[in-house]
């Protein structure tokens, strides 16, 4: 496909997606590399837009250059922010208590502890949907007891075989200590992202390097 070709499909999936407001969002494309600038009116559109993009056929990555503007009415002070976002992890009974938060014009740090990366990555969309949050940084530590490097490699690859929504087979594992390391290539992001989110599923892992190539 032309690089031509690629943001035309990609326009055309921003526009179809009703979650997404594509007015004001600008899409440029070079083998395979896909990237968006312009403004949106919330963090989740921001998210949105890049799930929406990596949906396309195609696209090998997608970077995310848009801008979060809160309209006025939604426009928040850092104190009033923080509260809806302490208020909204509260609610929710996958958050653990130990996640704490602060907002600074917009932006929404998470600090704090968290037994798994579900749990990291659950507040962190929890807090993109909160109105007023321009951007997340997620700084939750995982507290997890360092795992047998052997054990974890064998978990994942099976965890590999066993996922119908995956190919495992042009995929390879590497562990050092909690450090997880996975390579290869998928034909799809639906597989990496299923890939990866196995990986960070094994117990004891702390982080995943997340080396897979999209191809085509």
């Amino acid at each position: 496909m032309t690089d031509d070709g690629l943001q035309d499909w990609v326009r055309e999936e921003l526009f179809w997606d009703p979650k997404v407001d594509s007015a004001a969002i600008a899409v440029s494309a070079s083998d395979g590399e896909v990237t968006l600038r312009g403004t949106v009116a919330s963090f989740r559109q921001k998210r949105e837009a890049q799930r929406a993009a990596e949906r396309v056929y195609g696209v090998t990555s997608v970077r995310n250059e848009l801008e979060v503007r809160i309209v006025d009415e939604h426009g928040r002070q850092d104190a009033d922010l923080r509260g809806a976002v302490l208020q909204a992890m509260a609610l929710d009974g996958l958050i653990p208590k130990t996640v704490d938060a602060k907002a600074d014009r917009g932006v929404v740090t998470l600090t704090g502890t968290a037994a798994w990366q579900y749990q990291r990555q659950e507040a962190e969309f929890v807090i993109g949907n909160v109105p007023g949050v321009v951007d997340v940084d997620n700084q939750i530590a995982l507290t997890t007891p360092q795992p047998t490097a052997g054990d974890v490699k064998q978990a994942i690859e099976r965890a590999f075989q066993r996922n119908a929504n995956l190919d495992g087979e042009g995929l390879s594992v590497k562990t050092h200590g909690n450090l997880v390391t996975l390579g290869g290539a998928v034909s799809s992001w639906d597989e990496r992202d299923a890939a990866v989110a196995a990986a960070w599923a094994a117990p004891g892992v702390a982080a995943v390097e997340d080396r897979i190539v999209v191809e085509y």
